[in-house]
């Protein structure tokens, strides 16, 4: 090792080569030799191999001294992956026929599951009987952190740590090696301050060797030395959100907008919705103009409608203090109230008036077939328009009006149950009742599915599971595409709050069929191919071929977005726009039913599976051990949760470079997620939680309120989605 040969990557492998360079810059590291790959070429039975014999008699004392047989290939432990746990290491290797064996089993371990082979050195040291070992990150690879280094610590060598077989006690601790955190509580003091010190020293020196933070595997042996067993670059940190990154969530924005978005969706829906809170939040005086120009107040994340929590006054300030001693707050109140005063009382008129101009306006459109391609996309434009007004003054009423008895989902509610008692059949519930609209969300694909009758079980059943569309609920999306937009009829009282949040679905419903009827027209012209796919157009591009027949040059590769996850409640956006969720005081840290410990960031959607049977199509591996032999199943996978094991084990290094939502110390996991199960996995907070179970328990807490409701002879309050 001490031979310049030896710190060449290419020669002897990145495991020898780091060592050797580590050596050679002082750090503490055992002697030992590497045989270079090239040089086992033509000596199958290794015998060939001059000066092997004597170079392990002399490291081993003629088979005194147990050695390590370890795996150095070019191929691992570099920038881009560390394929940690991959090849083989053997431990206590005595004697010389069990040394011959143990480089055998190193060699074969170069052929890969994918039928290559890796060019594969093997590096020899002695075998060190550590009182304590473990892995150190030079930052914190699970928070993103560089300010701070994360230690792992076991009893023994870190040989269990990296397997996953034991957990292990963690460590964080500052640059300089101050301890800032331990988890689980360490009353034995397993390292001590001093071998704290010590190894937040050799991490800084191994940084100035290798021009970056390391990933190392390190011991102490019976008498207290540190000795420095393997050094890599850290190949996965989590994401983390720039400082100042907005908080946002799906908040309220849920309710109207409660399901993945396409493209033309988010144009149509998200987009005014965001220019009407920003206007209702000017008018307030709650924000800063400029900020409300520069900010959009929702937005789109992989689909979803999230708000900007702290532009929509959902989450406090970050200081009290600060936030108390700010004259702009009080300034843009006091500068406001004259305006939010008179608007209160005019605002009833004002949402009466603006309710009547949409309902004209939508008594004078004809259907969508009888419409020509420049009145098409006119009408469009003014949905688009009358939105942003819309929701504005919905917003505005919200704030500043009394909050209403009824509401525009319980009117709606109590017409779905009459005309199903009179036998109006689903397929013309919306021509005969328009308000039951404000029971089902807006989509351009999907099919308009009213709520199953709370009576009918099976029926309520099907409905949470997602049954298969019937021949109805085919007729009911036909019959919708050519319904003429005919004055509803009258409908009770609102106030104006609900009457502005019917009138914008109505508007809603009006844009679906106005697309539909445009994506047929773009198929006849042969220009779509077909009519789904017009939710992959954005706005301007759907314009540009309607007008003129012209598609994006992309446009046949676009392929419909992959189910993403629910949004978390609060999160923040990393670089590359993944989604850093807010982690709640006390949570991730184990222990607590459905919350364990998140080892590799991101939110995931997906089906439990246990590795046997049949792989689902988005596959949640649930194990009880990070097992370094279940590498080969982490591509493909939506999401990893296991019972026990530790953040810097081999698995959760491989899951971090493959950006696998990832959840170790998941108690009881196994059992309480069986395959099949549809569970949510975020691997910042650590939560786990089966969907199913969610919905019922939601469902049957709304059922319950509904009936109490009408038990005392009132409407039910609320959305009942």
């Amino acid at each position: 090792m001490s031979d310049p040969r030896a710190a060449r990557i290419p020669f002897a492998g990145s495991k020898a080569a780091n060592l050797a360079r580590a050596a050679l810059a002082g750090l503490p590291v055992l002697p030992g030799f590497v045989v270079p790959y090239d040089d086992w070429s033509g000596h199958g039975d290794l015998e060939g191999l001059e000066g092997l014999r004597r170079a392990w008699q002399e490291l081993s004392a003629d088979g005194t001294r147990p050695l390590v047989v370890r795996s150095s290939s070019p191929q691992e432990d570099t920038q881009e992956s560390s394929l940690a746990g991959q090849f083989a290491s053997v431990l206590d290797v005595q004697g010389w026929h069990e040394f011959r064996a143990a480089v055998r089993t190193v060699l074969d371990s170069a052929h890969r599951p994918d039928g290559t082979v890796a060019p594969m050195a093997v590096l020899v040291q002695p075998m060190l009987a550590a009182r304590v070992g473990g892995v150190m990150f030079g930052a914190d690879p699970v928070e993103g952190r560089t300010d701070r280094m994360l230690v792992s610590a076991v009893r023994g060598g870190p040989d269990s740590l990296v397997s996953g077989e034991q957990p292990g006690t963690n460590y964080w601790l500052s640059r300089w090696g101050r301890l800032l955190r331990t988890e689980p509580d360490d009353p034995e003091g397993l390292l001590g301050a001093d071998g704290l010190r010590r190894l937040a020293r050799l991490a800084r020196q191994a940084r100035g060797v290798f021009g970056g933070p390391q990933d190392i595997e390190f011991g102490f042996d019976a008498s207290g030395q540190l000795w420095l067993f393997q050094s890599r670059p850290i190949t996965a940190m989590a994401a983390r959100p720039a400082r100042g990154a907005r908080l946002l969530g799906p908040g309220p924005v849920a309710e109207t907008l409660p399901d993945q978005l396409e493209p033309l969706e988010e144009d149509l829906w998200v987009a005014p919705m965001a220019r009407g809170l920003a206007a209702a939040l000017d008018i307030g005086g709650t924000a800063p103009r400029r900020q409300l120009r520069s900010l959009p107040v929702v937005t789109a994340v992989g689909g979803r409608a999230a708000a900007d929590l702290r532009l929509l006054g959902a989450v406090p300030p970050r200081s009290r203090w600060l936030a108390l001693l700010n004259p702009a707050p009080g300034a843009r109140r006091l500068a406001a109230a004259w305006r939010v005063g008179r608007l209160t009382a005019a605002l009833p008129g004002l949402a009466v008036d603006l309710v009547a101009d949409v309902d004209r306006r939508l008594a004078e459109t004809p259907s969508a077939d009888r419409l020509t391609r420049p009145d098409l996309v006119a009408t469009l434009r003014w949905t688009r328009t009358v939105l942003v007004s819309l929701h504005a003054q919905e917003a505005l009423a919200g704030a500043l009006l009394p909050e209403p008895r009824a509401t525009a989902a319980g009117t709606a509610l109590a017409a779905l149950t009459e005309s199903r008692a009179l036998g109006v059949p689903d397929d013309r519930m919306v021509a005969a009742q328009p308000v039951v609209l404000a029971l089902v969300a807006p989509g351009l694909g999907r099919e308009l599915r009213l709520p199953a009758d709370p009576g009918h079980t099976e029926g309520a059943a099907a409905a949470r599971q997602g049954a298969t569309p019937t021949a109805a609920d085919t007729d009911t999306l036909a019959t919708l595409d050519t319904l003429p937009a005919a004055s509803p009829p009258p409908l009770p009282s609102l106030p104006p709050r609900e009457a502005l949040r019917l009138r914008i679905r109505w508007v809603q419903e009006l844009q679906v069929r106005l697309v539909r009827d445009a994506a047929r027209r773009l198929v006849v012209r042969g220009g779509l191919g077909e009519a789904s796919k017009v939710g992959l157009l954005r706005w301007r591009e759907f314009v540009e071929a309607l007008e003129h027949g012209r598609f994006p040059g992309d446009f046949k590769e676009r392929l419909p977005r992959a189910v993403s996850a629910p949004l978390p409640d609060a999160f923040r956006l990393a670089e590359g726009g993944t989604v850093v969720a807010e982690r709640p005081v006390g949570k991730g840290k184990g222990g607590s039913e459905g919350v364990g410990q998140g080892v590799s960031g991101g939110r995931a959607a997906g089906t439990a599976w246990d590795s046997t049977g049949t792989r689902p199509a988005d596959p949640v591996l649930v194990v009880r051990t990070l097992d370094p032999a279940l590498a080969p199943l982490l591509p493909g996978l939506a999401g990893l949760v296991a019972q026990t094991g530790s953040p810097l084990s081999h698995l959760a290094l491989l899951a971090r470079e493959f950006g696998l939502p990832t959840v170790v110390g998941a108690t009881d996991a196994v059992r309480r997620f069986p395959p099949g199960s549809r569970l949510t996995v975020d691997g910042t907070t650590g939560d786990v939680h089966m969907r199913e179970q969610e919905e019922q328990e939601q469902q049957k807490e709304q059922q319950d309120q509904r009936e109490e409701q009408q038990s005392v002879g009132q409407a039910p309050q609320g959305d009942p989605r």
